[in-house]
């Protein structure tokens, strides 16, 4: 048994075959144009999120700076007179260590 397929038949498998591979494709467009506007609304909120980072790095650069000016001008001529008065009184011990020195052997040899 032969089946002979005419014109009209295979113009209209063809004619379904064709609208149902348009319907795809188009649902397929469809589909790439929301995730066009996904990318593009991500790359949106990346670059919000990029421009908040670099607005806080500012910031915290400033603020360093700040840190760094208060340690230059107020901390470190504390802590150079700290050691400068820590100087002070050792070459005062000094000086008294020899002094005690000095008695102990004029003692030493008076009681000898």
């Amino acid at each position: 048994m032969s089946e002979d397929i005419t014109n009209e038949q295979l113009f209209e498998f063809m004619t379904r075959t064709y609208s149902n591979l348009d319907k795809k494709i188009g649902s397929l467009d469809e589909r790439i144009g929301s995730l066009d506007k996904k990318i593009g609304s991500l790359d949106e909120r990346i670059d919000d999120i990029n421009k908040e980072m670099q607005e806080g790095f500012k910031e915290m650069k400033n603020e360093i700076k700040k840190v760094n000016i208060k340690i230059d001008h107020e901390i470190v001529p504390k802590i150079d007179a700290l050691f400068d008065g820590h100087k002070q009184n050792s070459d005062k011990l000094s000086r008294i260590e020899e002094e005690i020195s000095k008695h102990e052997e004029i003692i030493l040899r008076r009681i000898k």
